[in-house]
């Protein structure tokens, strides 16, 4: 039988999930699950690279995080689930990485200065905010991951992974790491209640595991298509943040019936969303059960990822033999 190939991939712990992670990564994770080695992990290091002045939040958004993985349907049985701080050799290689990884190539990291505008108010001109992409490097390749699930905007950071691994191996004079390949996956950018990008740092967010009565209430709420001032006002689908849920919740059927009706203003923006409300309640309701039912049973919750935690350090510490004996490290003449 052929060994499934594996991946890696990480979410910061930021609280609870919204749809836009739910649709952007988490539906996908848990898709890739049934066809290969998964480790996915809670990046509460990279976490630090911008909220290192305020960290009180990082274990509950951990926790919250890690419920509404397995309530989405991350599987534990199937995938390895840690949390990266719990995993000290991902430190380890983030330091030797760090020794040959050329200052030049994390400055033109095109992430790096958009980052620093987006958050400007952080000072974001420290060493571990400069360098995450090199701990970015080891959380992948210390597992020796073939691939990588990413969006478009996240290529750079998988090619700058590759560099190092090349690297690595080259100055090493051993091929002790897969150079990993990115897995480019559809991502759907999905709106806010404003119309921008659903983000917690905007406030527009709907999240999956939140009361039906908010959620309604805040679809109620969301923008349309400003053309439709008055119920009798045609308008365009296309420019409905509202359509693009209905893309992802709705029957084909569904979806035609409310495309029409926003052109010839045969039904009201009103009836558009309470169409969807129905659907995104439906879908949304086996995952609020299943993480109440995770909350009345924390130690089921944290049993799975001292597993996960224990799976991941047993598999990076045979690799960080192979890179200490490759950098002439961990063969000390005072040892026994």
């Amino acid at each position: 039988m052929t060994a499934k190939k594996r991946i890696l991939s990480g979410m910061r712990p930021t609280g609870r999930l919204h749809l836009g992670n739910l649709h952007g990564a988490l539906d996908n994770w848990i898709q890739l699950q049934e066809q290969y080695e998964c480790f996915f992990f809670v990046a509460d290091w990279h976490a630090l690279t911008t909220d290192y002045a305020s960290p009180g939040q990082i274990r509950q958004n951990t926790w919250d995080m890690v419920l509404d993985w397995l309530a989405a349907g991350l599987d534990p049985e199937k995938s390895t689930l840690f949390v990266q701080s719990d995993v000290k050799e991902h430190a380890e290689l983030y330091l030797l990485l760090g020794m040959i990884t050329p200052l030049a190539w994390l400055e033109r990291n095109p992430t790096y200065k958009d980052q620093q505008q987006q958050l400007e108010v952080k000072d974001l001109s420290t060493y571990g905010f400069l360098g995450y992409p090199v701990l970015q490097a080891a959380d992948i390749i210390i597992y020796r991951a073939n691939g990588v699930p990413v969006g478009k905007d996240q290529l750079p950071h998988v090619e700058l992974t590759r560099e190092i691994s090349r690297r690595f191996n080259f100055m090493y004079e051993k091929e002790v790491f897969p150079v990993p390949d990115p897995l480019l996956t559809d991502v759907p950018v999905l709106p806010g209640l404003d119309g921008r990008k659903m983000s917690k740092s905007y406030g527009n967010c709907i999240y999956i595991t939140e009361a039906e009565g908010t959620i309604q209430e805040k679809i109620l709420k969301m923008m349309t298509d400003p053309a439709r001032v008055r119920r009798r006002d045609a308008g365009d689908p296309e420019k409905c943040p509202v359509f693009d849920y209905h893309k992802l919740y709705s029957s084909q059927d569904e979806i035609e019936h409310v495309a029409d009706g926003c052109r010839t203003a045969g039904i009201g923006c009103v009836d558009c969303k309470k169409i969807l409300i129905g659907n995104i309640l439906t879908r949304l309701a086996p995952l609020r059960e299943k993480r109440l039912h995770l909350e009345s049973n924390p130690e089921k919750v944290k049993e799975a990822i001292r597993k996960g935690n224990e799976r991941a350090s047993k598999e990076v510490r045979t690799t960080m033999e192979e890179v200490r004996a490759a950098v002439g490290l961990g063969h000390s003449m005072f040892q026994p």
